[in-house]
């Protein structure tokens, strides 16, 4: 597992698409919080807080992690490569959980510019350090285990797919449907008193309360639960095409 995920991250690091991915990352949000005319902007909303990034992250997570994820196994099948792996000496889980990992970890690495956010705001504020950073600490939080989600939902599109195409196409209909879709259906209140069952099946409202500074041991439960269930699922449908 160790060594497929250096071979990853090598891969992700040695030929730049990573440091590209987070640059964009970086510029998209920098424009939105600071420069564009929206209610992102944190000048327009003047308060000192992050929650206006908090809202607008896992919109841009949503369309970055299927990015990262869609060539994972839709490469190694598209390029034959996979076959390859399967005569090495690893288990599947193995495969699966190293490729998740260094998917993972590129997405927490996207994050580490927004720092510089966060030391704007808190100098910016009136008094300075006027930030309520327990909620800053738990937003932090659940976009780190949000990132973790969309990885694992990435990598089971990916494993579901036969090209890389189809496989990001597929990772962002999945992560929009499980963090917005879900809600926004339960919404409408067609189901009666179903409707709160399925809003809880969705990452929205799980998100919700990191962003309010609770760390719920529920949420967690759900997103670990989550997260395991997408990679038994890749590691069932990766042991299929053996």
């Amino acid at each position: 597992m160790i060594a497929i995920l250096k071979k990853e991250l090598w891969s992700y690091f040695g030929n730049w698409s990573a440091w590209v991915i987070i640059a964009a990352f970086s510029l998209i949000a920098t424009l939105f919080l600071f420069f564009f005319d929206n209610d992102s902007n944190i000048f327009e909303i003047g308060m000192a807080s992050l929650q206006s990034y908090f809202v607008l992250v896992p919109w841009l997570l949503m369309f970055i992690i299927p990015a990262l994820s869609m060539k994972t196994f839709a490469e190694e099948q598209q390029t034959g490569t996979l076959n390859w792996l399967f005569s090495q000496p690893l288990k599947v889980s193995e495969l699966v959980t190293g490729k998740f990992l260094s998917v993972w970890i590129v997405g927490i690495l996207c994050l580490i510019p927004s720092l510089i956010y966060l030391y704007t705001v808190y100098v910016l504020g009136v008094p300075a350090g006027n930030i309520d950073l327990g909620m800053t600490f738990g937003s932090y939080i659940g976009l780190i285990i949000l990132i973790a989600a969309f990885s694992a939902v990435g990598i089971l599109a990916s494993s579901l797919s036969q090209n890389q195409i189809m496989a990001y196409l597929l990772g962002v209909f999945m992560c929009f449907i499980m963090y917005f879709g879900i809600e926004q259906l339960a919404s409408y209140k067609l189901l009666g008193g179903a409707d709160f069952i399925l809003q809880n099946i969705g990452f929205y409202q799980h998100f919700l309360g990191f962003t309010r500074g609770l760390i719920d041991f529920k949420d967690v439960a759900y997103f670990v639960l989550v997260i395991g269930a997408s990679l038994v699922l890749s590691n069932h449908f990766i042991n299929k095409k053996k």
